[in-house]
């Protein structure tokens, strides 16, 4: 049997992010593997841009650290050139170029930006979520769910957050505590039904006063 060379590796991994009216909530799992091989229990998928923006990855760890080393050195070039930082919506419009620059050999990432922008009309902050495709194009999301437990996750937060196929059901703004709770919850199954996911979880909530992080411990086996 041959077999054939890729450039690519799928390690696995798992990241859900919620955003309400001034907040957003970002959760991903620490386990870095492939196949059934874990290389390690403790590797972060969520990283800081700002101290109103971060960006969760998963899918091939080598291209992640790539696209989150030259993302880095822009939001660092930014600040030097401008005397501020980069918002979550310039964040996100640089990943999105970042990716499209490389479409004709992706990067084999998924992407999720997250953040807390204050809007300029009236003065209030409003918590955002970009999604990507593989090439870059992107859009504010309420939520998401991406990795190797997305397909298990997703229906869970359409539910729970979209209310989809559900009748009589009133709308109701999620919360800080329920959002957080929620992501604790899914990464509680997720560890359950995939091997990819599991070790810990760590949440990261962005707001007005900048971002909190706390770690949850998941199964590890």
């Amino acid at each position: 049997m041959s077999r054939r060379w890729s450039p690519y590796d799928m390690n696995g991994g798992s990241i859900v992010a919620i955003s309400g009216e001034d907040f957003a909530v970002i959760g991903s799992d620490t386990r870095l593997s492939t196949g059934y091989t874990i290389w390690t229990r403790e590797q972060r998928r969520i990283h800081k841009v700002s101290d109103s923006t971060v960006v969760g990855q998963v899918g091939f760890h080598g291209d992640c650290q790539f696209l989150m080393k030259i993302l880095e050195t822009r939001s660092k070039m930014y600040q030097f050139d401008h005397g501020r930082q980069l918002s979550c919506s310039a964040s996100a419009s640089v990943v999105s170029k970042m990716l499209y620059s490389r479409r004709f050999f992706p990067l084999y990432v998924y992407n999720i930006v997250v953040g807390c922008e204050k809007d300029q009309q009236t003065g209030k902050y409003k918590g955002m979520v970009y999604g990507y495709d593989p090439v870059g194009c992107y859009d504010l999301e309420p939520y998401g769910a991406l990795g190797s437990a997305g397909a298990l996750l997703q229906p869970l937060l359409d539910n729970q957050l979209g209310q989809k196929n559900m009748e009589n059901c009133e709308f109701v703004p999620v919360t800080r505590e329920r959002a957080i709770s929620l992501i604790k919850d899914v990464f509680i199954s997720a560890a359950e039904r995939d091997i990819y996911s599991g070790d810990n979880a760590h949440i990261v909530l962005v707001d007005e006063k900048g971002i909190h992080e706390q770690f949850m411990p998941l199964r590890r086996d």
